[in-house]
């Protein structure tokens, strides 16, 4: 009975220690700030505090004149805490938090327009800025039914970030239910990848210096991962909903250790639980099946978007076998691509690649994988993990629209201005009027009669409607 007590208290405190040294390994942000939107207390999600941004609340990083806060008129079964409460902006108004850790950082705004007898949350309609850059335009909030949460990595060199809420012309107000600010791994987006220009590859510099929308984020073959199990506290979501051509496919689980390595895709790039499922093309026999694996993708015209694809050779059984090609927008992006070489000749170990596309006319990107000219029968002839789609920013440095920041912030002052300027125009018009006439009436006393000039061209009310709307716009 000792022998098996001292093994049960061994067992016990081996797994204390692995958890201890698998907690000291988790990704640590310096800039870690999570903010409760609209809520007097904190509330904890996935084991982590989000902060109230009350007046009360040293720690609010609010700064607006005109904010109140919303709470669901009814309770939300299943969804968290956050998500009950709301931050909402008759004016424009901002958020600002210090930045310790210039570089890469992920601003996440969580919005759910819940039911509230005080107000619509559906009449919603706004704009936000980060640092500059225009990230949503006329966002109403997402539906009634789910939460909405919008992802951006963005570079940041200065001493602060800055999220701005402003009301749409046609809105009375903004919202949000919360906001997380976190610094990225300095892995996590890098300068260079693959430019995919038609059937030219060419190297694509500065990309750690863009902004990004995370569009898609999809783990191949195995269930959905959630932010608790994920060290960058991101959602994965099964790809059966892009998944276009199946045919000859088989979806794999590997229930061995994932081997990261230093230089390769760390844990904060992919969780072992997207590595660790993956769908696949297998060879049967000699022959080499002639199909590839294509994945669709829904996106927005006339933007660049970053697409990252995950590897790992998890069910290969000898080093060397597998070789296939990586297709992207039904180019050749990767030729050959021999998963033994790039991870250091070691099975399970993480690879990634970085490709920059063209949306296209046809709005949809799509991403294959197939067998190569080194293919070889009876083994494993193509591979992927997971996918990953962001939007890149335009010339403007907008992730929605062709409109920068600078006119959005200009356009609000001149939904009152708009209307002043054309009353006090008419204030003079008519003073001046006023006095011309009075000293007309005083010249007919002392000269003769004389004819008016006849070119005065007369404004229509439909003609000054139309120059108030010039005005305003």
């Amino acid at each position: 009975m000792g022998t098996l007590l001292s093994s049960h208290g061994f067992s016990l405190f081996l797994l204390w220690t692995f958890t201890l040294y698998g907690l000291c390994l988790s990704f640590s942000p310096i800039d870690n700030y999570l903010i409760n939107s609209g809520a007097s207390l904190d509330s904890v999600v996935d084991n982590r505090r989000f902060i109230s941004d009350s007046s009360n609340s040293p720690d609010s990083h609010l700064s607006s004149g005109r904010t109140f806060s919303l709470c669901a008129g009814t309770l939300l079964p299943g969804l968290p805490q956050i998500y009950h409460t709301a931050r909402v902006f008759n004016s424009p108004s901002k958020y600002v938090f210090n930045v310790k850790d210039p570089g890469t950082h992920m601003v996440r705004l969580h919005f759910h327009r819940f039911n509230s007898s005080r107000l619509d949350l559906g009449n919603s309609q706004f704009h936000v800025l980060v640092n500059g850059l225009v990230a949503l335009t006329n966002f109403s909030g997402g539906d009634f039914v789910n939460p909405k949460v919008i992802e951006y990595l963005l570079c940041v060199n200065s001493e602060k970030v800055e999220i701005r809420f402003v009301p749409a012309k046609k809105s009375n107000f903004a919202f949000v239910n919360a906001i997380e600010v976190i610094s990225a791994p300095k892995d996590l987006v890098l300068e260079t990848a693959q430019y995919v220009n038609g059937d030219k590859i060419e190297e694509f510099q500065g990309l750690n210096k863009q902004a990004f929308e995370t569009m898609y984020r999809v783990t191949v073959g195995g269930p959905k991962v959630t932010p608790f199990n994920d060290s960058l506290w991101r959602t994965w979501i099964p790809d059966d909903e892009y998944l276009k051509s199946s045919e000859g496919s088989n979806k794999v689980y590997f229930g061995g250790r994932i081997k990261y390595q230093d230089g390769g895709a760390s844990r904060e790039v992919g969780p072992d639980n997207v590595y660790d499922s993956a769908r696949l093309i297998r060879s049967k026999n000699a022959s080499i099946p002639n199909v590839n694996l294509t994945w669709e993708f829904p996106v927005s015209k006339d933007y660049k978007y970053l697409v990252r694809m995950h590897f790992c050779d998890i069910a290969s059984i000898s080093l060397g076998l597998l070789y296939f090609n990586v297709y992207v927008n039904e180019h050749l992006a990767y030729k050959d691509l021999d998963l033994s070489d790039v991870t250091n000749y070691m099975l399970a170990s993480p690879f990634y690649a970085d490709f920059v596309v063209d949306a296209g006319r046809s709005g949809v990107i799509t991403v294959s994988v197939g067998p190569s000219s080194k293919s070889m029968g009876y083994t494993v002839d193509a591979i992927l993990n997971g996918v990953e789609i962001m939007k890149m920013n335009n010339s403007v440095y907008s992730l929605d629209g062709k409109v920068p920041a600078e006119l959005i912030m200009k356009c609000w002052p001149r939904r009152t201005l708009g209307i002043l300027l054309p009353l006090i125009a008419l204030a003079c018009l008519l003073l001046s009027l006023s006095a011309i006439v009075h000293r007309r009436k005083s010249n007919a006393e002392l000269f003769p009669w004389s004819k008016l000039p006849t070119d005065i061209h007369e404004i229509s009310p439909k003609q000054a409607k139309l120059q108030l709307s010039n005005i305003v716009t």
